[in-house]
């Protein structure tokens, strides 16, 4: 059986992605930005399942997914926020026309987008420290 990784260890992935997702925006590489925001809420999310199930997280992209999961309590906001960023994942990982892709993530639209992630990010660490206390 393969070692459950520890939720210390899904937290500073999660901060080092949200890095590197600050730094994909002021490249102006919005896509990327938006990519690694998905992933670093992801991985946070992959801590909490830890935690609260004692075991490793499913292969799984889905943020919704996981918060249903662990049965995670969101805020109308935050759940509606987890829902848009799975919608975007997959077009930002996968473009079907880059340069349309490119046109979609202006830089104020990016910016949003990365400040509720980590703000989100924020929440999260919030309610692991919860379940650890």
């Amino acid at each position: 059986m393969d070692r459950i990784k520890s939720s210390q260890e899904w937290s500073r992935q999660a901060d080092y992605d949200m890095d590197t997702a600050s730094a994909m925006f002021d490249s102006e590489r919005h896509i990327y930005c938006v990519f690694m925001c998905h992933l670093s809420i992801e991985k946070a999310l992959k801590g909490l399942y830890a935690v609260k199930l004692g075991k490793n997280p499913s292969k799984t992209h889905s943020l919704v997914y996981l918060a249903q999961s662990i049965r995670l309590e969101l805020s109308e906001k935050i759940r509606e926020f987890l829902e848009m960023l799975d919608s975007v994942s997959v077009p930002t990982r996968y473009p079907e026309e880059l340069q349309e892709l490119i046109k979609e993530y202006s830089k104020d639209k990016t910016k949003k987008l990365l400040d509720e992630s980590q703000e989100t990010l924020k929440w999260l660490k919030q309610e692991l420290e919860k379940q650890q206390s």
